[in-house]
């Protein structure tokens, strides 16, 4: 998913339950008429061809570096921001649908998160 400052959902994909959201991640960004001053993300993006992508956008990536990794600039008051999706999806997560993934189909959900998403834009 991708959220403004405000915690807004601009953006999102749905990938399968087994795998790993990364390789959405790059058509998603791709998908932003605008680019972005800043892309945060935790560290299960954290790949260096990820981030070239976001320098190539014009963007500045902040994410950090896994344990296994040499260290990346990171800067600490722009990713302490991060929590701005977290809390976007506990508010997408009170509706029970999108919570208990009521609806079992991929196009039936992302109309349900379309839904929730578009309530939560009129409510902020």
């Amino acid at each position: 998913m991708i959220a403004d400052g405000l915690g807004r959902a601009i953006a999102f994909r749905i990938a399968p339950g087994q795998a790993h959201e990364l390789p959405d991640a790059i058509p998603l960004l791709d998908s932003l008429s605008d680019v972005p001053n800043w892309v945060v993300a935790d560290r299960g993006y954290s790949s260096h061809s990820f981030r070239g992508h976001i320098w190539s956008l014009g963007a500045r990536p902040a994410i950090p570096a896994k344990s296994n990794e040499a260290p990346v600039a990171c800067p600490e008051w722009i990713y302490n921001n991060r929590n701005v999706v977290e809390r976007l999806w506990a508010r997408l997560k009170e509706w029970r649908a999108v919570a208990t993934r009521y609806e079992k189909t991929a196009s039936s959900f992302m109309g349900i998160l379309c839904l929730a998403a578009t309530l939560d834009w009129l409510k902020t």
